[in-house]
């Protein structure tokens, strides 16, 4: 995969995630920055932070748990060291910083 189909693949699903956390109940900020770059921020003043990473061909995302890679597999996105759906990780870090549960589906 070139870099610009990985940008244009990448692209639609942070606007996917953006429609998601439009939609979640959870009292939270986020900013969506230039280059794809979101940044979730919690009322205890934590962040999550989600960003396209062209060079790699990876969504990467960097919580408080940890930094998590993923790449894309027939239609979903994985991570690079376990083969986690990036929805099932974003959510439960959204839910430990957050302290509320938190169930994003992609």
């Amino acid at each position: 995969m070139d870099e610009a189909d990985f940008n244009a693949l990448a692209d639609a699903e942070l606007e996917h995630l953006e429609g998601l956390l439009d939609a979640c109940e959870l009292d939270f900020d986020y900013e969506v920055k230039p280059g794809g770059v979101f940044e979730l921020e919690f009322d205890n003043g934590t962040k999550i932070i989600v960003n396209r990473h062209s060079a790699a061909r990876e969504i990467w995302l960097a919580a408080k748990s940890g930094g998590f890679h993923f790449r894309p597999d027939g239609g979903r996105w994985l991570g690079t060291r376990d083969g986690a759906d990036f929805y099932a990780v974003l959510s439960r870090c959204m839910t430990e910083q957050a302290g509320e549960s938190v169930s994003l589906q992609g």
